[in-house]
């Protein structure tokens, strides 16, 4: 099943988180402003997590709204 057709089925944002991290892992390289990537690692830590986990709960947070 594909991201799209998950929205469209009607899924709870319970439904899509399980569905965003339930794969195996993949690298990703982006390329983004120094002061950006040094901010997440600061918002990071002040959370307790690492920037990959801080990055992950974003991306995460954002595909499972609805809107």
């Amino acid at each position: 099943m594909e991201y799209t057709e998950l929205l469209d089925s009607g899924a709870t944002p319970s439904e899509i988180q399980a569905y965003l991290v339930d794969s195996e892992l993949v690298p990703v390289t982006i390329r983004i402003p120094r002061t950006l990537r040094d901010s997440a690692k600061e918002a990071a830590s002040l959370m307790g997590m690492t920037y990959t986990s801080f990055v992950k709960m974003c991306m995460i947070e954002k595909l499972s709204k609805r809107g």
